[in-house]
């Protein structure tokens, strides 16, 4: 069945073409994602299917039994009423039925009803309609299912009677989420609902999302996100749409495609076209040829050429570089408690970064990991523990909320009144490279929109050239473009990388290593998002085995008797175990045999005379020794533990 149907719709803004011929189908249960840059029309399509936008001409068909929810990019709930009494205001017409069916059930209750067959067969027939309706439309869930939607968004029954208003703006659009995920409408359209939304709030989305009853129209810059949740996707480019089947990943794949097939075949009507106006341009001043000239003219004219496939659409381009490498000790963090005002938010952190790591910062939002990133770059103090600092190290921050940004400033002054000893030609070739060109720059700061905002503290950051980039959330208010761009410079990057981010996608190309934060410490995982997934479940499972373990051990030998049979699934877990014990253990090997290689070559060199001459030099290899026999003794510890529970898994 369709629930929408987008027929030549057309949109302008005063002399401004937002939307030209746009078409597009939602049928029920499908998943459609819009996609496309900053400013393409994504929202104001949405806005328009929503009905809070009229549009120029064209055709929006709905069926009138479809009910569409609407969710707006930055929209919080406004209420004067607790949290669990605004979710209880979606169930209005239950709870009318459930008054009714206990109004019923009181009649039926009373003597005097039994004396009247016929009207008593009546409120029994009554009774048993109301109650198959009730049942029906989830009469005996809705309670059950507020609870666990308000638990995925991280409201929990503590908090059900604290005041809306009393939340943060965060909250309350988590709350609006909440709401309109609640009322269940045929069609869920969402701009850009992973907002203010934690990998743990995500991940639960998501598997929300995909057992949805209804269709659901989404705008959103999380491609993890969109792989995950959608089957078709819709791209906004240059006032067109573009249908793709597929998750965002197949997207791409085919856009690339497209792309490679539209630019032979552009290519080949520009060698015709240059062909043709050649030979106009040869042969109209001749009378013998002229006819043939004028033909071929209007063929010229008559022909519907192709535009580039790259159009106007400029993409960012920039690269970070580094003024002076540091050593290869980097940062190096101990029993650290972070917070403010005297309230501690996380302890006994500790971290060791080495040159050229890449560590993602991730946990659950309010965990603190914003603090700990201010309180390293000295923003905020340190409540106790030690932070110490390698040599040379220069670092550069990047802050999600662009608070470092001056408002009255103009574009082109936020970097001149820094860098004054350039000239305005080079700080405008700069801010080009970040899409800032002509009179823009010099619009000022407090105008600019979140991702103009973005690009412009990224321009700084580029130009401090530090050897550690600390980055707070960097792809907040980027466009699919601008993320891409930003990943291929922070690959390209030659320092050293710490940063905070709910991008899964962005973590999965950029991360080396995953610390999670939690309120009681950290714990580092040695590889990208996907593989701290799978590293925390395998923790867990091991965890669970324990737990179980100790409580079959404290049983009686009779009280374990019945339950033998079960013991096959305990060895089932075991033998899984073992085999990820086994895994770790190889990886673990292979890398202290890498580090033994390393600390060979390094010995070796200070064994030759001219570096054993060279003060500077020892110092040097010898710190970067010092600090590779420390990983290979942590690895050892490590493969050490594994082989002992390795032993005891097969004794056992």
């Amino acid at each position: 069945m369709i629930v929408l149907q987008v027929n030549q719709l057309y949109k302008s803004f005063v002399t401004d073409e937002i939307l030209s011929g746009v078409k597009l189908e939602v049928q029920h249960r499908d998943r459609v994602a819009l996609v496309g840059r900053n400013g393409a029309g994504k929202s104001t399509l949405l806005k328009i299917i929503a009905g809070q936008l009229s549009y120029d001409s064209g055709e929006i068909i709905i069926p009138k039994d479809v009910k569409v929810g609407y969710l707006e990019q930055h929209a919080g709930l406004e209420s004067s009423l607790s949290i669990w009494d605004e979710m209880m205001t979606i169930f209005a017409e239950l709870k009318n039925q459930e008054a009714a069916l206990r109004s019923l059930e009181q009649r039926m209750a009373d003597p005097a009803v039994y004396e009247n067959a016929e009207n008593y067969a009546r409120i029994m027939a009554d009774y048993d309609q109301l109650q198959h309706d009730f049942k029906d439309a989830g009469g005996y869930q809705y309670e059950a299912d507020t609870r666990s939607v308000l638990h995925g968004m991280q409201f929990f029954p503590e908090d059900y009677d604290k005041p809306i208003a009393s939340l943060s703006g965060g909250q309350r659009t988590r709350l609006a989420l909440a709401k309109l995920l609640l009322s269940k409408p045929d069609l869920l359209i969402l701009d850009e609902p992973t907002n203010h939304l934690d990998i743990e709030t995500l991940s639960w989305l998501e598997n929300y999302l995909k057992g949805y009853e209804g269709a659901i129209l989404i705008v959103s810059h999380d491609r993890y996100f969109l792989d995950q949740v959608v089957s078709t996707v819709y791209e906004v480019s240059r006032t067109h749409v573009t249908k793709y089947v597929g998750n965002y990943s197949a997207y791409l794949d085919e856009k690339a495609k497209n792309y490679e097939r539209d630019m032979k075949m552009f290519e080949r009507q520009q060698d015709e076209k240059a062909k043709l106006e050649a030979f106009i341009q040869k042969n109209i001043a001749r009378a013998s040829t002229t006819k043939m000239a004028q033909s071929r003219r209007k063929v010229l004219e008559r022909t519907q050429w192709m535009d580039a496939p790259d159009g106007d659409e400029a993409s960012a381009n920039f690269g970070f570089t580094i003024e002076r490498q540091s050593g290869n000790d980097v940062l190096s963090v101990d029993n650290l408690s972070i917070g403010y005002e005297g309230k501690t938010i996380s302890k006994n952190i500790q971290m060791r970064i080495f040159r050229e790591d890449r560590i993602a910062l991730v946990g659950p939002n309010g965990v603190g990991k914003s603090t700990l990133l201010k309180t390293i770059i000295k923003d905020l103090p340190i409540q106790s523990g030690d932070i110490r600092y390698g040599t040379n190290v220069k670092i550069g921050y990047y802050d999600q909320e662009q608070a470092k940004l001056t408002g009255n400033k103009t574009i082109l002054h936020e970097l001149w009144d820094e860098w004054p000893l350039l000239n305005e030609k080079e700080i405008r070739t700069v801010l080009g490279r970040f899409l800032f060109s002509g009179d823009d720059v010099l619009k000022p700061v407090n105008s600019l929109s979140g991702g103009e905002k973005a690009r412009l503290a990224l321009a700084k950051l580029m130009m401090q050239k530090a050897n550690l980039l600390v980055l707070d959330e960097p792809t907040n208010h980027l466009d699919l473009d601008s993320k891409e761009v930003l990943e291929n410079a922070l690959i390209d990057y030659p320092g050293t990388l710490l940063f905070v981010s709910h991008d899964r996608y962005f973590i999965n190309r950029i991360a080396t290593k995953v610390i999670e934060l939690s309120e009681t410490g950290s714990f580092e995982y040695l590889g990208d998002y996907d593989y701290y997934l799978e590293k925390k479940q395998e923790l867990e499972e091991l965890a669970q085995m324990k737990l179980a373990a100790q409580k079959n051990a404290s049983k009686t030998a009779a009280e374990a008797a019945p339950i033998k049979g079960s013991t096959s699934q305990i060895d089932k877990e075991a033998k899984k175990r073992e085999r990820q014990i086994r895994r770790t253990v190889e990886e673990l090997e292979n890398k202290m045999a890498s580090l033994s290689e390393s600390m060979a070559v390094i010995e070796a060199k200070l064994c030759e005379p001219e570096i054993f001459k060279d003060h500077e030099k020892v110092v040097s290899y010898q710190s970067e020794l010092d600090s590779f026999k420390l990983e290979h003794d942590e690895l050892e510890m490590q493969w050490l533990e594994l082989n002992e529970e390795l032993d005891n898994i097969i004794s056992s």
